[in-house]
């Protein structure tokens, strides 16, 4: 897997989505329109409007991987950690291997909410 300083791209499955209330989040930092992906795992309903994903092979957590700007790299991640540090599950951002063989940064659910298994794998799609 490639070193943390070379990722240059974001696995998103849920509300940095284009369609989604955080895409307005996202949209300034990426350089493409991105590509439907997957990657291994599992996504669930928090029931609070948002997603939460556990990357452990369980099943297909569907979405879509962007190209990041190399310029703004460090500002993107540091917004989105903020973000994702602002509702409950204790995210972390995580590296993962998509389907398409890109190695990513991706968010994962940590812990303390209630979870109920979206089976489509895909949160458009619950």
């Amino acid at each position: 897997m490639a070193g943390r300083e070379s990722i240059t791209h974001l696995f998103v499955y849920g509300t940095l989505r284009p369609g989604d209330v955080r895409w307005r989040l996202l949209s300034p930092f990426v350089l493409d329109d991105g590509t439907a992906d997957s990657v291994a795992g599992a996504v669930f309903d928090t029931g609070f409007d948002y997603p939460a994903a556990l990357f452990d092979g369980s099943g297909t957590v569907r979405g879509r991987t962007y190209a990041l700007r190399p310029t703004t790299i460090a500002a993107c991640l540091a917004a989105l950690d903020h973000e994702e540090n602002t509702v409950g599950g204790d995210y972390r951002r995580v590296m993962v291997t998509t389907g398409r063989g890109i190695v990513a940064w991706a968010y994962e659910y940590g812990s303390g909410l209630e979870l109920t298994r979206i089976a489509s794998g895909d949160w458009f799609r619950r």
